[in-house]
């Protein structure tokens, strides 16, 4: 199967070094003029603009130093939110617990949605017995959390291990800016790029034979 080359398959990469040549299929060197302004501008806007800001100073300042959790601390308070949602899986409930409680420390309100609120059985969007004989019937409702977290005028959300798909919902149907701090992996301890290390590592070890 013939595909499109793009950034995945780049080795260069020199739109970060910038010392280097582009390769024939870069992106970047197919970019219009057109397109790189109308995006530029996009950045002219308050809130994008002071995201972006704020997000590169303190990967400037705590590079290597912070934690995921430090950091979304540090862009909350120098965003000047006063309000964060969390959205979390029940099956990470203790973990989001921690994390309120740690917010709350430092001074932020915090209001969470669980991903059974308003729960309906899984046989609401057409879910046969099969579908659900492993798992529980009862549906996971990411636009309601999403629902309930706008209402509840949260300025900023967190993201705790929503299955995949479901947190596209959330993140479709949130009002507020998101953040994701755990991403579900059950098998891998909620740490999903350990699979494309040990894939690399396998792959490297057939190269070598």
């Amino acid at each position: 199967m013939n595909e499109t080359r793009s950034c995945v398959d780049c080795g260069i990469l020199n739109c970060h070094t910038r010392d280097k040549k582009y390769p024939e299929f870069c992106l970047t060197t197919k970019l219009t003029e057109e397109t790189i302004e109308k995006v530029k501008r996009l950045y002219e806007d308050e809130e994008n603009k002071k995201v972006s800001v704020i997000s590169a100073k303190i990967e400037n300042e705590f590079y290597l130093r912070y934690t995921r959790v430090e950091e979304l601390i540090e862009f909350a308070k120098r965003m000047e939110y006063k309000k964060i949602g969390i959205a979390t899986c029940v099956g990470l409930i203790e973990e989001s617990r921690m994390l309120a409680r740690i917010l709350r420390k430092n001074g932020f309100e915090v209001y969470g949605a669980v991903c059974k609120i308003g729960s309906f059985d899984k046989s609401g969007v057409g879910l046969t017995e099969e579908d659900m004989a492993k798992t529980s019937p009862v549906m996971c409702n990411p636009i309601m959390q999403a629902e309930v977290l706008n209402s509840a005028g949260t300025d900023f959300n967190v993201v705790m291990g929503l299955c995949v798909g479901h947190d596209s919902l959330f993140y479709k149907y949130s009002k507020a800016l998101v953040t994701t701090l755990v991403a579900k992996d059950r098998v891998l301890a909620h740490n999903p790029v350990g699979a494309l290390y040990q894939a690399r590592a396998y792959y490297s070890k057939l190269t070598e034979e």
